[in-house]
């Protein structure tokens, strides 16, 4: 299948299919990722709790485990794979748990880490070598409560890198991951809102970047990066030409028949009624301090790589279809976004602000 800038995803069977063992498998990306891998003919291993969509890939091997149980590890012991992928990393303890039993036994260890895990983005262009981390949590069994999500990404780096050794560690940082299985609803939002139609508030400007890839990019993009025996760490984000605020509404209004009309609300006007960015209004960051290179990332490492990036037009259609397809009950329930009485409250301030 074509994509952005006239890059092919690898179709057909890899050159030296692999035994990959990915830990999670089953939730937001994994199960295109084992779809992708096993249609690249590599042979797939799944170690979860059994407990989310048990009933998927039938005929895939399936290990039982739960990584915060004693010996929750034990079906690992004594098996060997070319490649772990570590997807669902939440506790930075869970990445020196599986080394201990899997360091001696694999070729390579994939850690699924974050661009979060950067202390400031206000550089544009900032490439894997801006190496200014947040601190990482002292606690060896640090959670939420005691640590961001990105300081606990940067330990979770730090012990792939001392657990299985920088040769055998590859760290993939992506942006914004969304697509088709989204529980989060932060990129879906505004697809889901711009066919719901009529007037619609706009954050900031037109010209305001935003940044995030689909699920199966990144993920087509993992397995590419074994399949190359690749290592060392890579910035995944898109799409590769840059997108506006005003150019992703406009692309999620292209596919669908609303008419939704786009009003732009200041910026500070925004952030004095404490709407927040990425939360209350998602994806987008207003480019400023030290936000400015925030949707702004260089990724040439990866495109170098094979990272592609499909249609824009394809991750909001396939992400309408995703929702549609969810219950009553969880369509009317967004977990990010303007609720509909809070947009239409801001937008009467904001006409009452301008005049208008």
């Amino acid at each position: 299948m074509a994509r952005e800038g006239g890059e092919v995803t690898a179709t057909g069977p890899a050159v030296k299919p692999l035994r990959i063992l990915i830990l999670g498998g089953t939730g937001f990306i994994g199960p295109h990722q084992v779809a992708y891998a096993l249609s690249r003919g590599h042979t797939v291993t799944l170690f979860n709790r059994g407990k989310t969509n048990p009933g998927l890939f039938p005929t895939v091997e399936k290990l039982i485990g739960d990584r915060n149980a004693p010996d929750g590890y034990k079906a690992l012991e004594g098996r060997t794979w070319d490649v772990v992928i570590d997807n669902p990393v939440q506790v930075p303890r869970w990445v020196r748990e599986a080394g201990a039993v899997l360091a001696p036994n694999v070729g390579k260890y994939v850690f699924v880490s974050t661009l979060s895990t950067y202390k400031t983005r206000a550089k544009i262009g900032m490439t894997e070598a801006d190496v200014e981390m947040l601190n990482p949590p002292s606690a060896p069994d640090a959670t939420e409560k005691d640590a961001s999500y990105g300081e606990r990404k940067v330990r979770g780096e730090m012990d792939a890198k001392a657990t299985f050794g920088e040769g055998k560690t590859l760290i993939v940082r992506p942006g914004l991951i969304v697509g088709p299985g989204d529980l989060t609803d932060r990129f879906s939002y505004w697809p889901i809102r711009v066919e719901q139609g009529g007037e619609m508030l706009a954050p900031g400007t037109p010209d305001d970047p935003v940044a995030f890839v689909d699920q199966r990019d990144l993920t087509e993009f993992i397995v590419r990066l074994c399949e190359q025996d690749a290592t060392g760490t890579y910035n995944v984000v898109g799409p590769r030409a840059g997108l506006s605020m005003s150019e992703m509404l406009y692309g999620c209004k292209a596919v669908t028949t609303s008419d939704t009309r786009f009003t732009w609300v200041d910026t500070d006007f925004l952030l004095e009624r404490k709407l927040r960015p990425y939360a209350d209004l998602p994806v987008w960051m207003p480019p400023r301090g030290n936000s400015a290179g925030w949707a702004r990332m260089d990724i040439s490492k990866a495109v170098a790589a094979g990272l592609t990036f499909r249609p824009l037009a394809e991750t909001a259609r396939d992400t309408l279809t995703y929702y549609h397809a969810q219950s009553p009950e969880r369509q009317a329930a967004l977990k990010a976004g303007l609720a509909p009485d809070r947009e239409k409250t801001v937008l009467a301030e904001w006409h009452a602000r301008v005049g208008r």
